[in-house]
């Protein structure tokens, strides 16, 4: 199959690109800086040059292409006011861009990567694909609202004739992860974090190779106009650090770092907020981490497609060895 790929030098997307190549697809990738995309080159990519602001260069790659897997995305947390727009425009505008130019195109399947965030807070309640986001629920970030306006851009090019899967990965985590979990991984695995911030924090941690081969089985698999959950169990942040202590023989933090004193220091996130090895948006780290749950389950896509996710503490046991990703 010929595959085009966005997102291929990401987290997620490079493991996407890894499994197509080694079961002999053939692999187009758009990369905005061609010199630093030598891993996919190793594996035999086609290489476009452009980004997703670059309508010409989606036209072009999507010529003579069976499908399209559309990986990539901008996933920060407490980004500064003036950033907004840069989460806007990839995320929001530039998932309209592709599946657009994928629809013209004429492609057999697209494969959309879309996030559990899509759902809200879900205030201790475990979504499924039929969850129905509440009106009037405002948005704990920036991110989630621009994951939820392209999942309906996405929607509605299905609607217009894009045959099209959406998948909706939980917390994805794994060697390499450069996110702000990955970063606070790696703190703890280095002894250097001594208070947890946001232990009640809910996720659904799911393993990138995982959320790679559940993207896979969506390509081979997945019912045209329908979404599947890739996510694995639900779990608090305390509870998911301990786990990963635990794995990797060392100890988990203590105490928690008192909410309270994080809000206080809202009005001096640009300065303190790096310095505490957070983002400079306080207030929108808060609102997305404070007792907040995106839990979603995965029996769809188990039952449908054939996907399943390893135990925690397996996928953890790749990040532990040696404390290092």
């Amino acid at each position: 199959m010929r595959v085009f790929l966005t997102g291929g030098t990401g987290f997620i997307g490079g493991e996407v690109a890894r499994l197509l190549r080694e079961r002999g697809d053939t692999v187009r990738a758009l990369v905005r800086t061609p010199t630093k995309a030598a891993t996919l080159r190793d594996l035999g990519c086609e290489l476009v040059e452009g980004d997703l602001s670059d309508e010409d260069a989606l036209r072009s790659a999507l010529a003579g292409v069976e499908a399209l897997i559309h990986c990539a995305a901008v996933y920060e947390i407490g980004v500064a006011p003036e950033r907004r727009e840069v989460l806007v425009d990839a995320n929001v505008f530039g998932t309209e861009r592709v599946l657009g130019a994928a629809l013209a195109a004429g492609v057999r399947k697209a494969v959309y990567v879309s996030s559990v965030v899509v759902f809200g807070n879900t205030k201790g309640a475990v979504a499924d694909e039929e969850w129905a986001r509440p009106d009037g629920l405002g948005y704990t970030s920036a991110y989630e609202q621009t994951k939820v306006e392209a999942h309906e851009r996405a929607q509605e090019l299905c609607a217009q004739g894009l045959p099209l899967v959406i998948v909706a990965p939980g917390l994805v985590y794994g060697p390499g992860d450069a996110s702000e979990v990955g970063g606070l991984f790696d703190r703890m695995l280095a002894g250097k974090l001594p208070l947890l911030p946001f232990p009640d924090l809910g996720v659904t941690p799911v393993h990138r190779d995982d959320v790679a081969a559940g993207i896979l089985l969506a390509l081979d698999k997945g019912a045209n106009a329908s979404s599947y959950i890739l996510a694995g169990e639900p779990i608090r942040m305390r509870d998911l650090m301990a786990e990963l202590a635990r794995v990797a023989g060392t100890r988990a933090p203590r105490r928690a770092l008192p909410t309270r004193l994080v809000k206080s220091l809202v009005p001096f996130g640009r300065v303190v907020g790096p310095l505490l090895g957070f983002p400079p948006n306080l207030r929108e780290l808060v609102s997305s981490s404070d007792g907040v749950t995106f839990w979603g389950r995965s029996g769809k896509a188990q039952h449908e497609l054939g996907w399943e996710y390893r135990p925690l503490a397996e996928g953890l046991a790749t990040i532990a060895r040696g404390g290092k990703r």
